[in-house]
């Protein structure tokens, strides 16, 4: 692709904040296209298999589609297969998206995608690399271009993943950044499902729907409005956001004490998260 790139450094305005949140952010990285997208707070990466099956790449599709018309800007790696796909549907929503490549900037890999890649340009959206055009290529960049993928993102998605898997080093990576990891559900007999189902068994969110995303980040369907939480009202909100519970219930599980607890509960009630449900009960709106 014969497209202008620039560099931008961490002491750049134009920088990421949440990219300059981890802890092994780059020094610099290598953009094409929007830059203005590396400031959204909003971006959630949709990642999963190469080897994807027709579910796998349909819900990619239709999951970031539904995303990208809430409003939120979909993040993934210009791989065939899932991020391919999750690409494709947030062009196909007219949303934005950004593609974090494991090459050299100047070298779009898999070749096959090249078009996939002028026509996430031509939509004004924005292609990234840590790596420059002089830079040596070794597998291993793209374990490397994994970080910047979670490190963009307040959540991660992954849609199909086998047991071992560079998705699943994806959500690990986001996970240890403290931020938000969703999994689909899929066909237990499938190779490619091992992965998402296991994230499932160890805690992360499940999701069938963009709403489920949406949800956990206290964002609106359809028109994207940002709730700020607090720490101790984002963990409050987690347990309420998946069963009703009662104050004692929470004051266990938070560890919060009971009157900061009180505050926090009046504060998400303000915020429209939450509801008494009766009988010292909260539940999610």
């Amino acid at each position: 692709m014969s497209v202008k790139f620039v560099a931008i450094g961490r002491r750049d305005k134009k920088f990421s904040r949440l990219l300059l949140e981890i802890s092994d952010c780059p020094e610099k990285i290598y953009c094409i296209g929007n830059l203005k997208l590396l400031k959204e707070p909003n971006a959630v990466s949709v990642v999963g298999s190469r080897r994807a099956t027709n579910y796998g790449l349909t819900q990619s599709e239709n999951l970031s589609y539904d995303l990208a018309k809430s409003g939120l800007v979909i993040v993934s790696g210009l791989a065939i297969g899932i991020d391919g796909q999750a690409h494709r549907g947030a062009l196909r929503a007219k949303g934005k998206t950004i593609a974090v490549l494991g090459t050299s900037i100047d070298k779009i890999y898999p070749h096959t995608h090249l078009g996939l890649a002028r026509e996430i340009i031509k939509n004004n959206g924005l292609i990234i690399s840590e790596f420059g055009p002089d830079d040596p290529f070794f597998i291993q960049n793209f374990l490397l271009r994994n970080r910047i993928i979670a490190g963009l993102s307040r959540a991660t998605v992954v849609v199909e993943a086998a047991q071992k898997s560079g998705a699943l080093v994806t959500a690990n990576l986001a996970l240890n950044y403290n931020r938000d990891v969703f999994a689909l559900p899929a066909d237990i007999t499938r190779f490619n499902s091992v992965g998402t189902n296991n994230l499932i068994k160890q805690g992360a969110f499940l999701a069938t729907q963009a709403k489920d995303v949406l949800d956990v980040l206290g964002l609106e369907e359809g028109k994207l409005k940002l709730v700020e939480l607090t720490k101790e009202e984002k963990s409050i909100f987690e347990i309420i956001n998946c069963d009703k519970s009662s104050f004692d219930d929470l004051v266990k599980k938070t560890k919060i004490k009971a009157s900061q607890l009180n505050s926090c509960l009046l504060q998400l009630e303000i915020k429209g998260m939450i509801k008494s449900a009766g009988s010292g009960e909260y539940e999610k709106v």
